[in-house]
């Protein structure tokens, strides 16, 4: 396995690289982190002693030896960053949103194939716990054919953050881009391409410039509705998921602990990494074979964002299709980009 690991360098050592990308990388033995690129602070050579602390891109991507580059800066410099090393004949894991705009999305993959490498596009929440719960329910049709479908992803942030790239009024900013991506992108992954879509975005907060607010409506042939909602002002945060269907319903609250582990320090490795707590099972209510409704408690799948990494390994070394496809974030760019 050691001969065949692929050599890896990330873009930028923020939140991201040190919580999303490092942790999963270190850990994997189909993986060697050999460098990240840091402007100023030096912080990745105190947890990764071997690694390379490069000054910038130029120089990581001008590196042999690295065949894997994480772009995971700042949305709007993500075509140009992922245009780069391919060209230097790197293959790309690459942040959501891809690009701006589906046209830019498309450019990308038609490149990365000129190239002769991979463009893969990062969306671990697709492996988050709730997520594979709600998956489970509709795949085993607990609840007959979906007829309506509530997505919510609330968190309670009234001031500014101190991100200033994702406060500017810029390419690819806004909630929708930012928590509305992961919510399009489940959305799409369990349906397909929408036949119609409503979007409605908002500016709530005191000297917010971006939107803070949204909700997507998606109407498919079947006559399946679902609803998109993201909010930065939601103190009271609402079931993350709610299903109606033929013969039932499912509810589930958003309670994969990945994200909160890796902020507490906690390795991918640890064993009760991505175990949902207890009592936070998602609650179905069916119609039984008698024609009365039936409560079940359904627990969640471990959440499993190594597994990303394993299929970035599998596209790379053995050609398997990535789990997420170029025409999935087409689709997904054609309803976030702004109406022409």
């Amino acid at each position: 396995m050691l001969d065949q690991q692929i050599i890896t360098g990330i873009m930028s050592y923020g939140m991201s690289g040190r919580i999303f990308h490092a942790p999963f990388i270190g850990a994997n033995p189909k993986f060697k982190l050999r460098a990240v690129v840091e402007r100023t602070n030096k912080n990745a050579q105190v947890d990764y002693p071997d690694i390379i602390s490069y000054q910038s891109i130029d120089d990581l991507l001008d590196d042999p030896e690295i065949e894997l580059v994480v772009v995971n800066t700042p949305n709007d410099t993500h075509v140009a960053f992922a245009e780069k090393a391919l060209r230097a004949g790197k293959h790309v894991l690459i942040e959501k949103p891809v690009a701006p705009t589906a046209k830019e999305a498309a450019y990308l993959f038609d490149l990365a194939e000129r190239c002769g490498k991979l463009l893969l596009p990062y969306h671990n929440r697709r492996f988050d716990s709730d997520y594979q719960s709600l998956k489970t329910v509709i795949e085993g049709q607990r609840v007959g054919r979906p007829i309506e479908l509530h997505i919510r992803f609330d968190r309670f942030k009234p001031n500014i953050g101190v991100k200033a790239f994702k406060e500017k009024k810029q390419a690819a900013s806004g909630i929708l881009y930012d928590l509305g991506s992961h919510l399009l992108d489940q959305v799409i992954a369990l349906f397909g391409r929408p036949k119609s879509m409503t979007k409605i975005k908002g500016v709530f907060r005191e000297d917010s410039v971006v939107d803070d607010y949204g909700s997507i409506i998606l109407n498919y042939a079947g006559g399946l509705n679902v609803f998109i909602t993201t909010s930065l002002l939601v103190a009271n945060p609402q079931a993350s998921f709610v299903l109606h269907g033929t013969k039932g319903s499912f509810v589930k609250e958003r309670t994969d602990t990945q994200e909160s582990q890796l902020l507490a320090g906690m390795l991918p490795t640890a064993d009760v990494f991505g175990v949902e707590p207890e009592n936070k099972e998602g609650l179905l209510t069916f119609e039984n074979e008698l024609k009365e409704l039936e409560t079940a408690l359904i627990q969640s799948e471990r959440g499993a964002y190594m597994t990303l990494f394993d299929e970035v390994y599998e596209s790379i070394r053995n050609g398997k299709p990535y789990f997420v496809n170029k025409d999935q974030i087409v689709w997904q760019l054609e309803i976030l980009e702004p109406s022409k």
